[in-house]
């Protein structure tokens, strides 16, 4: 199963001047995570304490994560990289080491 490492930052040319419409827009983004995260599209999600980005963590394909996050463009952008388990590193070299002993 793929895992997804997803960093987001606000888009600040989409965010409100007004102060309160943009804790509207936030507090309605962070609703959207909590159902996300409720429904286990996410499996970690965390916003850094200066606000400038996050990062989650998704287990959904491919095609249904980019389904997902449509919802927070354009208002957020992601940056998405599939990430490898500690096993998975680990048998990848095992494979690479074995390739490389057979030339």
């Amino acid at each position: 199963m793929t895992r997804f490492y997803i960093k987001f930052r606000k888009n600040p040319l989409t965010m409100p001047a007004d102060p309160e419409e943009r804790v509207k827009l936030w507090m309605t983004m962070l609703t959207e995570v909590k159902k996300d995260l409720a429904a286990g599209h996410f499996t970690d999600w965390g916003d850094c304490s200066d606000i400038s980005e996050g990062y989650c963590i998704s287990e959904l394909d491919d095609q249904m994560l980019h389904t997902l996050v449509l919802k927070y463009v354009p208002y957020i952008i992601f940056t998405m990289k599939p990430v490898l388990t500690v096993d998975q590193v680990m048998e990848s070299i095992q494979r690479a080491v074995a390739g490389a002993k057979s030339r």
